[in-house]
């Protein structure tokens, strides 16, 4: 299994992780599919989100995968008065990640990055390590640090 840019990120950190390789459904891309590939509980399985808003620009969401952001919440926790969902057309360009592939770390510049505060009920989550059939199972505190996330409250 081949290390991905956020891999090699959270290794020149010297930041603790797994990966976890997951068979993909290309058409079925959403986090509840890879919580059952996993065999993890949805909740432990979070989905990177990516933003607009109207006074910072481009941020980053971390959410667990069973719920929806709600933009009023993701507007104020980073300092918006509104929030919308960046088109899907143009998160290769943003991010360098693709739909169902797209980590919180390692994007192609550094976002404003907020996650749902219930990250910390858990010893590890999971998020996507920059590619689709592959996850990083992190300690959420080791998450946060190396993604110089805020806690919010974003569902």
């Amino acid at each position: 299994m081949s290390k991905t840019n956020a891999a090699r990120f959270l290794d020149s950190l010297g930041i603790s992780y797994e990966l976890i390789a997951y068979e993909v459904d290309e058409n079925d891309l959403s986090a509840i599919a890879v919580a059952s590939k996993l065999g993890q509980d949805i909740d432990h399985v979070f989905k990177t989100l990516v933003l607009r808003g109207d006074k910072t620009g481009v941020f980053v969401c971390i959410i667990p995968g069973g719920e929806e952001l709600n933009l009023r919440k993701a507007a104020s926790a980073s300092g918006n008065k509104n929030a919308a969902m960046v088109p899907m057309k143009d998160i290769l360009e943003l991010t360098g990640y693709i739909r169902g592939g797209c980590s919180p770390l390692a994007m192609k510049k550094k976002y404003p990055t907020f996650i749902d505060e219930t990250c910390t009920l858990f010893p590890v989550i999971y998020v996507s390590a920059g590619i689709r059939g592959l996850q990083l199972k992190i300690a959420p505190g080791n998450l946060i640090e190396a993604g110089n996330a805020l806690l919010a409250d974003l569902i």
